[in-house]
């Protein structure tokens, strides 16, 4: 089995769990006012229990706006199969639960290919795609429309969870929802359930966190005869876990699980340089 960076970089975008990896702070704003939050993480990425890479994640959030970039690259058995990395940066607004993207660009290399995405975003939709490579043509692939990028957000911003304001931080809302998803190339909806609510302890953040279930759906982009389409598509045992930021109502990924044909590709914080919440009861909820 070949593993590369890019085939992992490619299951956490359609699991909607691309925050990953990144690097340094970017800047957010000068619209937005008030006192800025600044957080970020290291996590380990493996594949069928060997790790494959090392990603790092960072988010400014500054009153209703934000900036998060993530970056990856292979580590431990991934660094005998690639030497592709790459990285992604988002910004956008907050309105109430709503997460309003306004800009996305995605940059790797692997295999010696580049791809690159730019999009630009608003209202909640996209307005302007720039992406390379584009797909070759294909007579069953699902073509992507006008209509696939309204009410759509870049793969960055739809890690970034905003609890609604009636509900608690770890309410069973915070999972329970649809993520309309464009990454570029292909659109796809990453549908959420709330499952239970979990303790965890050390890796710079000990306390409750969220876990949902998730399922991908394709929408346009995808070629359904593909198996790895079929595959994904059925996958019922997909989770991410969410942590809170501090007293702020935002959860960021902790961990990402999900199962293939050839082993389980996991996603899980290393390290975690965040504000804890307080106010939080450590009690764990059964399913």
């Amino acid at each position: 089995m070949r593993v590369t960076v890019s085939k992992v970089c490619n299951f956490l975008g359609k699991s909607s769990v691309i925050a990953v990896a990144a690097l340094s702070f970017g800047t957010l704003s000068t619209a937005a006012l008030g006192k800025t939050e600044r957080l970020g993480g290291v996590y380990n990425i493996s594949y069928a229990g060997f790790t494959v890479g090392k990603g790092s994640f960072s988010l400014i959030l500054r009153e209703n706006a934000y900036s998060a970039k993530v970056g990856m690259e292979p580590a431990g058995i991934g660094t005998l199969f690639s030497t592709g990395k790459g990285g992604a940066h988002a910004t956008g607004w907050m309105k109430g639960a709503k997460v309003l993207p306004s800009t996305y660009t995605m940059a790797s290399r692997a295999s010696n290919r580049d791809f690159y995405v730019n999009l630009g975003q608003g209202s909640g939709h996209v307005r302007t795609t720039q992406v390379t490579p584009k797909y070759k043509p294909s007579k069953t692939r699902v073509k992507v429309t006008g209509k696939h990028k309204l009410n759509a957000m870049d793969p960055l911003s739809a890690a970034i969870v905003r609890a609604p304001s009636r509900s608690k931080v770890l309410d069973p809302s915070v999972c329970n929802r649809k993520l309309p998803i464009y990454d570029g190339w292909a659109r796809f909806n990453i549908n959420m359930k709330f499952k239970e609510v979990r303790e965890v302890s050390g890796k710079g953040y000990t306390g409750p966190v969220v876990v949902c279930s998730a399922r991908w759906e394709p929408v346009a982009g995808h070629r359904p005869e593909r198996k790895a389409v079929q595959y994904l598509a059925k996958n019922a045992n997909i989770e991410t876990w969410l942590a809170p930021i501090g007293n702020t109502r935002i959860l960021i990924p902790y961990k990402v699980s999900i199962p293939t044909s050839t082993g389980t590709l996991v996603l899980e914080a290393a390290e975690l340089n965040m504000p804890q919440t307080s106010g939080l009861r450590k009690k764990t909820a059964s399913r």
